[in-house]
């Protein structure tokens, strides 16, 4: 077997140093198979890294899937881990895999690491790709994206798979899903559309956070062009596109990263370090240059190839924290004597660092379940550097409240409260996820107390308290209908529930909350600046009742919210207003086409009575269990539709 190849298309000595470095943020473009024409001929480059095999061969239908006879090796690039190899007249399409031969002499397949598409599972061979070819049409959308701060932001999270099927239970395509979901969601209102982890992952059921096939967009749905088309598709309707990322662990599979070379390689040589017990996974090494070289150019990869608007990181805490869901004899401290994992803030620092270097106005949020500082401050002033941070605090606190029943509610008030002491300590996005409704924990609307009436009024009041309170959103499908049982993550969600009046009202309430979120400035503009909310009253735990104000940047921009949690009616339910002038009763969750009683305020002139620490108030009636909004009235002077208080 030769020693090295000789052929120019071998990546470069400088692509090589910085691989190892951990400055290669386009390894792809060097690793994998690559179509090529070399010295006049069409073939395939393989290239690999496995630095600890003694030999690295192809193996494929070709060969009987043996790969250990001379004409199948891949020539060693001297002192690099790397082995590369030009095989002439190998075409796309074309099923493989590395015969690796590790120092004790075991021999073994494994898929490619960097293969850019896998075999539909249970099959795991990798496959020959060319990515190139696909024709894009959202140049307008590209150009026109802003930074995210300032603007509306509503993410509709689903899972592929699960949200629609065919009528024998099979899946969709990637281009097949776009002829349904891209009307659902321009209909609905959303602004971007989050898709649970589409790397290739072989167990249904892991819902693809345990993957193995990292640039490889799952081959369940279809072709890498298919998905290029759904994105661009829903980019051209208007829509972002945000991919859940899981850079935490990767899966034991016996064709995967795990033991690669014969040595752990992605995965810590420390079982301290690499396990995940919890979740029957290994954790990447985080203090290789070159595993930082693989997951950043893997993150840049779905932006380039598949034009990503940004990216949900899976599981940071875990990252994180080296004694994560650990007992005391499965962790040990860092060099400091800390529980933090030192090399892997590094990492994810240097991560956000090169995402924004090249994509400026990326959406990086980070699913940090902890109090950990800094997530969303700038990685070189310390923080992690995240523009964003999925508000769990919030989620369990607000959950946690409208869980009670109703005669519980006056005593645990605080959990409607205190979350705003904290709604500016980072860029928040406020989560409903697919993780609250799966395994016992029901679905939202089954979650509320009360009668059938009730739990729809109390999703109204959840998805109404959700859109007004500080940070971006985000809903997991089916919430915006009312599934009534929870995520059963083999089916396709209940879609036949919108033949009954009360689904239809809830969707038709979903859709119209999220055009109120849009068309008014003061529920985004101000969302990380403490100037942009005031409460009016937060004390009324005895009523159940919060009121309070978000605000644009123009004063006529304000918005008035009162939100009765009990389902009693309040009537000369007197609050306090910010200027005096005629308040009108710009959305209810109470309308009739929403599924509510109709019970509505008409517009209500303000009295010069000082309540709630305000010069001015008005009186209202408060529907059991509503969702109220006001908003001043711009007409100048007492209107014949007004009422005096």
């Amino acid at each position: 077997m030769a020693e090295i190849a000789t052929i120019d298309t071998l990546p470069s000595a400088a692509d090589i140093y910085l691989f190892h470095e951990g400055t290669n943020f386009r390894s792809y473009s060097m690793l994998g198979a690559h179509t090529a024409a070399e010295e006049g001929v069409t073939g395939v480059r393989f290239t690999v890294w496995a630095p600890h095999a003694t030999y690295v061969g192809l193996a494929g239908d070709h060969n009987g899937w043996d790969g250990t006879q001379d004409m199948d090796s891949l020539y060693k690039i001297p002192d690099s881990g790397f082995w590369s190899r030009f095989f002439p007249g190998i075409k796309p399409g074309t099923f493989y895999k590395y015969r690796i031969v590790a120092s004790d002499g075991s021999s073994f397949l494994k898929a490619d690491p960097f293969a850019f598409k896998a075999e539909v599972r249970p099959a795991t061979a990798s496959v020959v790709t060319d990515l190139s070819g696909y024709r894009w049409g959202d140049a307008a959308w590209r150009r026109k994206s802003k930074a995210p701060y300032h603007q509306p932001l509503n993410i509709y999270e689903m899972h592929f798979g699960t949200w629609r099927q065919k009528e024998d239970g099979e899946f969709y395509s990637y281009q097949e899903m776009s002829e349904i979901l891209i009307p659902y969601l321009v209909e609905m209102g959303y602004t971007h559309v989050e898709f649970m982890p589409l790397a290739e992952h072989p167990y249904d059921l892991s819902w693809g956070y345990q993957g193995t096939g990292y640039f490889a967009a799952t081959s369940r749905y279809g072709e890498p062009h298919e998905l290029m088309y759904l994105i661009d598709h829903l980019h051209q309707a208007g829509i972002g596109v945000i991919l859940d990322w899981v850079p935490a662990h990767f899966a034991k599979d016996a064709h995967g990263l795990r033991m690669f070379d014969g040595s752990p390689l992605y995965e810590y040589a420390d079982p301290m370090l690499a396990e995940k017990p919890g979740w029957g996974t290994l954790s990447f090494d985080f203090s290789k240059p070159e595993i930082s070289s693989f997951l950043i150019s893997n993150a840049l990869f779905w932006f380039e190839y598949y034009h990503i608007d940004g990216m949900r990181v899976d599981a940071v805490t875990s990252m994180l924290r080296l004694d994560f869901e650990k007992q005391a004899h499965q962790y040990r401290r860092n060099v400091n004597g800390g529980l933090e994992n030192l090399e892997a803030i590094t990492f994810i620092q240097n991560l956000n660092k090169a995402i924004f270097q090249y994509y400026p106005k990326a959406l990086m949020m980070a699913e940090e379940s902890s109090a950990w500082p800094g997530v969303t401050a700038p990685a070189h002033e310390g923080g992690l550097g995240f523009n964003y941070k999925w508000n769990m605090g919030w989620m369990n606190d607000t959950l946690g409240y409208i869980e009670h029943d109703f005669w519980g509610r006056p005593h645990h008030h605080n959990l409607l409260t205190f979350p705003i002491c904290y709604a500016y300590a980072e860029n928040y996005a406020l989560p409903l996820s697919h993780d609250e409704v799966v395994h016992g924990k029901k679905s939202l609307l089954d979650k509320m107390p009360g009668s059938y009436e009730q739990k729809f009024a109390g999703l109204r009041q959840l998805l109404g308290y959700q859109i007004s309170h500080p940070g971006k959103k985000l809903l997991f499908m089916g919430g915006e209908f009312g599934q009534f049982i929870e995520w059963k993550d083999q089916e396709q969600l209940d879609w036949l529930l919108l033949d009954y009046d009360s689904h239809r009202s809830m969707l038709a309430y979903t859709a119209a909350l999220n055009k109120l979120y849009r068309s008014e400035k003061a529920l985004w503009e101000l969302d990380h600046s403490q100037e942009g909310y005031q409460w009016i009253d937060a004390d009324d735990n005895e009523q159940s009742v919060i009121s309070y104000l978000r605000k644009g940047k123009k004063p006529g921009d304000t918005l008035l919210f009162i939100i009765n949690f009990q389902p009693v009616q309040r009537q000369q339910y007197r609050i306090g207003v910010p200027r005096p002038g005629i308040y009108e009763e710009l959305f209810s969750s109470e309308d009739v086409a929403f599924g509510g009683s109709g019970i509505h305020n008409l517009p209500q002139k303000s009295k010069k009575l000082e309540w709630h620490n305000q010069v001015n108030s008005i009186e209202l009636t408060l529907p059991p269990l509503s969702f109220l909004v006001f908003k001043k009235s711009s007409r100048v002077g007492k209107s014949k539709e007004a009422n005096e208080s």
